[in-house]
């Protein structure tokens, strides 16, 4: 059960009076089932808060959202790992399962799995102060995709890593949402790595934030970041965000 979000006519305010910030405005999207979108733009343009309110963390908007189905299991992924510094790698991702009324040996068995095909079996007893950042992330992985989700949401989760490790958690993204047809969106500041993740780039305008461009990536996969084409694409995705005003970038979005 994969899920399709539907944002509508989405505005989102935050303050009053003269302290209101307008985070985003008029954002009209939808994302069918089992697609991958990246969503790309400068810095306060409203990418968090549009995965906020499809987290349902964020209620406080404008125009209507809808999930569908309601029931569609949910996961989500931030920049920071967000660990329990108690709790061994192990233990974070069972956590999750127990919560959902999992038993605790059952748990530990699908924790252990996940922890495997993100590559750190040999690190599952090992506490978040004794893993590297990366390591880190890799367990944030596991324990987002340890549920099912049919729909995952993703705040920049590799921009604090080193590009080597960024690149390789990518690539463990991509084999792992291969495995089931699952909605992701993906939230970026990097251009390429939108690009050689998605199916779809979405560009958000400078504050407040609305859509200006919406760009398929027909690339077949497997992908290698410096594909030509993907290249092409990312020059295309960046001209919209050096320059948000670009004049076909309705007609582009409307596309």
């Amino acid at each position: 059960m994969t899920a399709r979000l539907v944002f509508r006519n989405i505005g989102r305010t935050f303050g009053a009076g003269r302290d209101a910030t307008v985070a985003v405005k008029g954002v009209n999207l939808s994302l069918e089932r089992g697609s991958f979108t990246a969503m790309i733009g400068r810095s306060g343009c409203g990418k968090s808060t549009l995965l906020h309110i499809a987290a349902g963390l964020d209620t406080g908007y404008e125009g209507s959202f809808a999930r569908e189905p309601a029931g569609a299991t949910l996961a989500c992924l931030f920049q920071q790992p967000r660990l329990l510094p108690w709790q061994s790698a192990r233990n974070n991702v069972a956590f999750v399962l127990e919560g959902r009324g999992v038993g605790k040996r059952e748990a530990r068995r699908r924790a252990d799995e996940m922890i495997d095909l993100v590559g750190l079996g040999a690190a599952a007893g090992k506490f978040p102060a004794q893993l590297s950042g990366g390591m880190q992330q890799r367990v944030s992985l596991a324990r987002a995709l340890v549920v099912d989700p049919d729909l995952l949401l993703m705040d920049e989760p590799f921009s604090a890593l080193d590009e080597l490790t960024a690149a390789r958690l990518r690539e463990e993204l991509v084999s792992l949402c291969s495995h089931k047809e699952r909605t992701v969106l993906f939230a970026t500041h990097n251009i390429q790595e939108a690009c050689y993740l998605a199916d779809r780039v979405i560009v958000l305008s400078a504050h407040p934030g609305t859509v200006v461009a919406d760009v398929g990536v027909d690339v077949p996969r497997p992908r290698h970041i410096d594909d030509p084409r993907l290249v092409e694409i990312a020059a295309h995705v960046r001209s919209f965000v050096d320059h948000p005003a670009y004049p076909s970038a309705s007609a582009e979005a409307a596309a």
